[in-house]
């Protein structure tokens, strides 16, 4: 009958906790490095008794970690045997992650529940070697980051719906490449992390993370994804980060996948030819009878 009742208590904490609301100020977001055992600590200031503690990833709203005095811990599936509670004193909601990989790059948000005094949260932003990406990072400082510029691609491709394409980052280095970041930007969201290149000892290490095509990597860490029947959703912009050492270098493609019916561009080159061989035929016939009413 217990086991029963916490397996109620985790569904429906798993249901209603991302729509909770609380209406106190958050903390300022601190940043901690992506790591191997890498600690994001949640300790609440003030004493009293401990309800609950939740865990997020923000932007998405599921919680990654759960724990309750009473009932105990529940995990997503993604996170489940990686992340532990430390739970080093009463008011402790922190947590460790082990075999992180670069999907583990992000803001979390720890939420603290307490009685008498209420909920209190932290921000907390997971960052590679100190570098921050673009759309998904606050300052330390807790404000909103400024109004992204406008991207200009270096490189614009189309492609039809269905058809096979090959997205490559032609960049010519300046330097010694030993690591190779790739990421996609859908229309209307964030950057995301879809395949990492990079050199280990012992060769090469590549992290496929996307759920559509295929990154492959060579020995020189150029990177190219493949992609197979594609959709509407494989448009955007896509970003290839080279960390060198001479410096951070980056290639950006534009991807359109016009949609059915609309603009095509095998279509339009086909009217093209015809519009030119039609304008051509009746230009010579035009010739001809001009020659013809001459003589």
């Amino acid at each position: 009958m217990e086991a029963v009742q916490k397996d109620h208590w985790y569904f429906v904490v798993l249901i209603f906790l991302p729509f909770l609301k609380v209406a106190v100020p958050q903390k300022d977001a601190v940043t901690v490095r992506l790591e191997e055992g890498m600690v994001l600590e949640c300790l609440c200031p003030w004493g009293g008794n401990l309800s609950m503690v939740s865990w997020t990833k923000i932007p998405d709203k599921d919680p990654i970690a759960v724990f309750h005095p009473e009932y105990g811990v529940a995990f997503s599936h993604h996170y489940r045997e990686r992340i532990e509670f430390l739970k080093t004193t009463p008011m402790d909601g922190s947590i460790s992650m082990r075999n992180v990989t670069h999907q583990d790059i992000g803001l979390y948000h720890c939420s603290v529940q307490t009685f008498p005094q209420g909920p209190w949260t932290r921000n907390i932003q997971v960052e590679d070697l100190g570098k921050r990406y673009e759309g998904e990072s606050l300052k330390d400082n807790g404000t909103e980051p400024p109004t992204p510029e406008p991207i200009t691609p270096d490189t614009e491709v189309v492609a039809e719906e269905d058809n096979n394409l090959t997205i490559s980052c032609n960049h010519e280095h300046n330097g010694t490449v030993y690591q190779v970041i790739l990421e996609k930007m859908p229309h209307g969201h964030p950057w995301g992390i879809i395949g990492v290149c990079k050199k280990v000892e012992g060769g090469l290490l590549a992290e496929d993370y996307s759920d559509r095509g295929r990154v492959s990597c060579t020995d020189s860490l150029d990177v190219s994804l493949h992609l197979t029947g594609v959709v509407q959703q494989d448009g955007g912009f896509y970003r290839c980060t080279f960390s060198t050492d001479a410096g951070v270098q980056t290639t950006t493609v534009l991807l359109t996948v016009p949609p059915p019916g609309g603009f095509s561009l095998s279509t339009y080159m086909m009217y093209i030819y015809i519009g030119a061989g039609a304008a051509g035929l009746v230009l010579l016939v035009a010739i001809i009878v001009l020659v013809v009413i001459h003589r």
